[in-house]
């Protein structure tokens, strides 16, 4: 990977306020069928972005980590709703089958924690992030757009955090 790639962003977070608002931007860009995937070991901000996301997004429902039941779901008053999957119980990408990501993707947009693991059934486009512990309360995020509606979000956050350079 070249050092310098417009088509990437790497977002600094000194702590998981910083990682939320980050999530902020970014919520009110979804729509039905975008798919945003996390990758990144325990404890790197996946959920604390998350709450983010969703609560730019609009969601009603509080967000929580759903390892042990694998999909939440958080409503918005228009009655849209916003997917949070996470993967880290599935084995592979054919148990994921099983949750049936194209009927999810025409209801809403889905965030999919530790995504790597199902990669075979993610949309092609997409954006992904991936997660780095780099200090106490410091993270590096490297997001990578694939597809022009993702590259259009990387370019707006750009201008939204660092303003026009």
């Amino acid at each position: 990977m070249p050092i310098l790639n417009d088509n990437l962003f790497e977002f600094f977070s000194h702590s998981a306020e910083q990682t939320q608002r980050l999530g902020i931007h970014l919520g009110p860009h979804l729509r039905t069928g975008d798919a945003i995937c996390l990758e990144g070991n325990l404890g790197t901000g996946k959920t604390t972005l998350i709450q983010g996301i969703a609560q730019g997004w609009g969601a009603l429902d509080p967000v929580s980590s759903p390892t042990y039941v694998i999909v939440n779901e958080y409503r918005r008053a228009d009655m849209a709703r916003l997917f949070h999957v996470d993967a880290y119980r599935l084995e592979n990408s054919m148990e994921a089958d099983f949750l049936d990501f194209d009927r999810m993707l025409t209801q809403g947009p889905i965030v999919v924690e530790w995504a790597e693991r199902i990669r075979a059934v993610l949309p092609e486009n997409h954006l992904w992030i991936s997660f780095e512990y780099t200090g106490v309360e410091h993270r590096s995020m490297m997001l990578t757009p694939n597809g022009k509606h993702y590259q259009n979000i990387i370019e707006d956050l750009r201008r939204k955090l660092y303003g026009d350079f």
